[in-house]
């Protein structure tokens, strides 16, 4: 059940249409808000709230219920971009984020400990890609005028459980553990990756 303003109505329909859900009923009181019924498969919640209060500005109410098991829905869709993979263990500098910034959305900071395999972003493009994150700056005994400059780093995006599971693909993991959430390759090494998925698939 859902109750939002009239002005989001579409964005909802479309959303929870491509989650495979089905409008039951729809009451509009007038009062500008509008009040939605669907089924939809419990799956095509996941990760569906943050959404949802990012697509009617917060101004979104939605409250679930189980009804009943039913037959398979199909497919629904995943996420378009890539991701972006640690190709060696070490410590994250932000010397390599300011540089890796460009290509997508990071998700660890400096001076997390990373290990080869570990998801770190989302690339901005279909594609995964393997970064370096562990990279640290040349230190050279001649000062230079731009040895100076100062680092600037976007905020991380930080996941939470749910946004996780939607995140995931089938060749990826979550790692949970009391102090953190890790996302990662199935199969950590980079060079046996595409191999695997081959025989696999």
């Amino acid at each position: 059940m859902i109750d939002c303003p009239e002005e989001f109505v579409g964005v909802v329909t479309q959303k929870i249409g491509g989650r495979k859900g089905r409008m039951t009923n729809l009451v509009n009181h007038g009062t500008g808000r509008v009040r939605l019924e669907y089924l939809i498969p419990s799956r095509g919640l996941i990760g569906f709230r943050g959404q949802f209060l990012t697509d009617t500005r917060g101004t979104g109410l939605l409250h679930h219920l189980f009804d009943v098991y039913g037959p398979w829905q199909g497919e629904i869709p995943h996420r378009v971009t890539g991701a972006l993979v640690a190709d060696r263990p070490g410590v994250a500098t932000g010397y390599a984020i300011e540089r890796l910034q460009d290509r997508g959305e990071m998700f660890v900071g400096p001076g997390v400990r990373i290990y080869e395999g570990m998801v770190v972003g989302e690339n901005a493009r279909e594609e995964d890609i393997d970064v370096n994150i562990v990279k640290e700056k040349r230190l050279t005994n001649m000062r230079a005028s731009t040895s100076e400059e100062s680092i600037h780093l976007l905020p991380v995006r930080t996941l939470s459980l749910e946004q996780s599971l939607e995140w995931i693909r089938e060749d990826e993991l979550l790692e949970v553990t009391p102090g953190s959430l890790r996302l990662r390759k199935r199969v950590l090494a980079a060079n046996v990756r595409p191999r695997y998925w081959q025989q696999v698939g």
